[in-house]
């Protein structure tokens, strides 16, 4: 039996349909502001794989509330592993392009050093650091820009927005890889899997999607294939101020996930496709 943390969220949701036999805990069953609750329920559960698909995603409420924000994102996931580690289960936890700075315009492979920004990045990389120094069989599976016909995110805002808008400013230059939760989850799946036969494959990855884009292009293609013809102005990150610093270049070189798991970046413009669709059909 797979135990997955999360329930509501992007990701829990695709896993739900994908893998309905899981068993999956939500905030009523597993509180991540009470780490050794959440390793009480994999050592009562005795699971044969944990996927972590909880987190504190709050980027700019991580500024005001960080010791919170690194209570969920950071002590909780290294409760899990610990938990794993000691009844020998592998444990998937999924973390963030946010760990580094967001310098240059290369994709930062998973060997670069990591400078997050703020505290969101700070409580990702603290449960990043707390996975590893469980010992256990793990994969970190860092992502980005995730998207799907569920919960908040930038597809559904650009959506909604343009219903009112004929034109919208959006920041151009940060650049990144719009990551579809259904593929997130699928990828999840696959690596929880091969952990399961070869523990060797532990290790920190990356996953994002192909190519990679800025957030005025995305969503120039979000309205293309809406058919909508809202217009999108281009502007810098400094004419949006947030009180979280957002990485320019959050491009991720995903190379070691496809050598290891054989697990290709996913065509985010395909994905973009079927979560238009899952939106059509929902109304």
């Amino acid at each position: 039996m797979m135990l997955v943390f999360g329930k509501t969220g992007q990701v829990a949701t695709e896993l739900q349909a994908l893998a309905p036999g899981a068993r999956y805990l939500g905030r009523d069953e597993a509180d991540l502001m009470t780490p050794e609750a959440c390793a009480a329920a994999i050592r009562a559960a005795r699971p044969e794989a944990v996927i972590n698909a909880a987190a504190w995603t709050a980027v700019d409420k991580a500024e005001a509330e960080e010791n919170a924000a690194t209570m969920v994102n950071g002590a909780a996931p290294a409760a899990m592993a610990a938990a794993c580690a000691a009844l020998d289960v592998p444990f998937v936890h999924i973390s963030t392009d946010y760990v580094f700075d967001g310098a240059g315009e290369t994709p930062f492979p998973v060997t670069q050093p990591t400078a997050p920004l703020g505290a969101y990045g700070r409580s990702k990389l603290a449960g990043e650091e707390g996975v590893r120094a469980a010992g256990g069989c793990h994969a970190i599976l860092r992502t980005s820009w995730v998207v799907s016909a569920h919960g908040t995110n930038f597809v559904k805002t650009m959506l909604r927005l343009s219903d009112t808008r004929a034109k919208l400013t959006v920041v151009a230059d940060q650049v990144g890889g719009p990551t579809p939760a259904r593929a997130i989850a699928e990828a999840c799946l696959e690596i929880a899997r091969q952990l399961c036969a070869d523990s060797s494959k532990t290790g920190t990855y990356h996953f994002s999607g192909a190519p990679d884009v800025s957030w005025a292009d995305f969503a120039r293609e979000i309205f293309a294939q809406a058919g909508r013809a809202t217009v999108v102005e281009n502007i810098p990150a400094s004419a949006y101020p947030t009180p979280a610093r957002r990485p320019a270049n959050s491009r991720l070189d995903c190379s070691r996930t496809q050598e290891v798991f054989g697990l290709a970046r996913p065509d985010w413009k395909a994905g973009l496709s079927e979560i238009l669709k899952c939106l059509e059909s929902a109304k």
